[in-house]
């Protein structure tokens, strides 16, 4: 069976905005009040940061509970990583997510600026300089089989995209607008080229993509 790379539960705007353009330490996503894209999964039952119990239960909840299904590696670009541009000047920053990264396999950073890998509880995280092609390549060997999945953020999609390695997307759409940030698409109707396309909505007012090659 052939290894797909799968971009999964990805949050966009209604105008097709991933991100804001200002990221910082206190602005993860570049944009106040980020929870207005991914607020839809944080209210499932298998929300894996949940602390409470209870979260809903069908279609947003199947989306959230398949995100690991299968996946055997994790591609990220450095600035779903973290805040830091140019040369590493804080080798201490490993991440947003404290010592329980919810990855649980290798995660490829993309970067033009190399560091030593680590590991944090089961995640290890690999700083690779490298084209789409030669960083998948790696991120598949390391897989053992299974499929890789493609974290984000908008520019590292959109670089893979461009690359025509995609496999399968699932984009999740919020009825939010943002009015500009990093923007994955102007309209989805720009993958169907090479993409099959259904359209499903969600009682949470969330319109879930999902795109699949022709």
């Amino acid at each position: 069976m052939d290894q797909l790379l799968r971009v999964m539960n990805f949050n966009v705007s209604d105008d097709g905005i991933g991100a804001g353009e200002h990221q910082s330490l206190e602005r993860p996503f570049g944009v106040d009040h980020p929870e207005r894209l991914f607020a839809w999964a944080g209210a499932t039952a298998s929300w894996p940061m949940r602390t409470d119990p209870g979260g809903s239960r069908g279609l947003d909840d199947c989306f959230t509970r398949d995100f690991a299904r299968n996946i055997g590696a994790e591609i990220m670009g450095r600035n779903k990583f973290g805040p830091q541009r140019g040369p590493w000047q804080d080798q201490e920053w490993c991440g947003w997510w404290g010592e329980e990264p919810p990855f649980r396999t290798p995660v490829f950073v993309m970067t033009h600026h190399e560091r030593p890998s680590f590991t944090l509880s089961d995640t290890t995280f690999h700083f690779v300089d490298g084209d789409p092609a030669e960083v998948l390549a790696r991120a598949r060997e390391a897989a053992q089989g299974m499929d890789v999945r493609l974290g984000g953020g908008v520019t590292t999609i959109r670089q893979f995209l461009d690359a025509d390695l995609v496999d399968t997307l699932h984009v999740a759409v919020s009825p939010v607008k943002l009015g500009s940030g990093l923007r994955l698409w102007a309209s989805p109707d720009e993958l169907l080229d090479r993409f099959h396309l259904e359209i499903v909505p969600s009682p949470s007012g969330v319109r879930h993509h999902l795109f699949w090659r022709r």
